[in-house]
């Protein structure tokens, strides 16, 4: 899986209505994140060491924005987006974790979740609610830390050229080392 396959999707085009973070559904998140809301945006991608449904497609954008913007546009808060996905990630071997192979298979609408949110807390409460057995969730990490490791020309860019982030950027890369494993380095 590459990034490439996260390409098609924007804004628009991804069922945020139907997707979950840790207080409820992500309709939220193409607000925050066309506003730069990072600190919203944190707190709804990642939980306790927890990645969540909205996860890799909120990062997906996020990462895209990255790369096109001047490095002096890229706030403290932008990063520690990044870096609270990383350390969920830590201790894990993207290449030992299961996946699907293609990011929109994850939004297939066994995946997805009711357009009604009236019987969410219901649904919570089931063995494994919509998008939560191990491949989708486990998706989620693998999807994430893949695009955070094809960033890291991206992060190396950021720190050799904004001496204001170099320090928080460093931390960052070293933050995803271990979760590359050789054949992805």
């Amino acid at each position: 899986m590459n990034v490439y396959l996260f390409e098609k999707w924007n804004l628009t085009n991804i069922p945020w209505q139907r997707l979950t973070t840790p207080y409820g559904r992500g309709s939220d998140l193409p607000e925050f994140i066309a506003n730069g809301n990072y600190d919203e945006i944190a707190n709804l991608v990642e939980h306790q060491g927890t990645l969540w449904q909205v996860t890799p497609w909120v990062l997906s954008l996020l990462l895209r924005e990255l790369k096109a913007k001047r490095l002096e546009d890229v706030s403290p808060a932008e990063l520690r987006v990044y870096e609270a996905i990383a350390d969920s990630l830590t201790g894990r071997e993207l290449e030992s974790i299961p996946h699907v192979t293609h990011p929109e298979l994850l939004l297939e609408e066994n995946y997805l979740w009711p357009i009604d949110e009236e019987e969410d807390e219901l649904i919570w409460e089931e063995e494994e609610p919509p998008g939560y057995a191990q491949l989708p969730f486990s998706s989620y990490y693998y999807s994430s830390g893949l695009l955070l490791l094809e960033a890291i020309p991206d992060f190396e860019r950021l720190r050799d050229g904004n001496a204001d982030l170099a320090t928080q950027v460093s931390e960052l890369l070293k933050k995803l080392d271990p979760i590359g494993s050789p054949s992805n380095k």
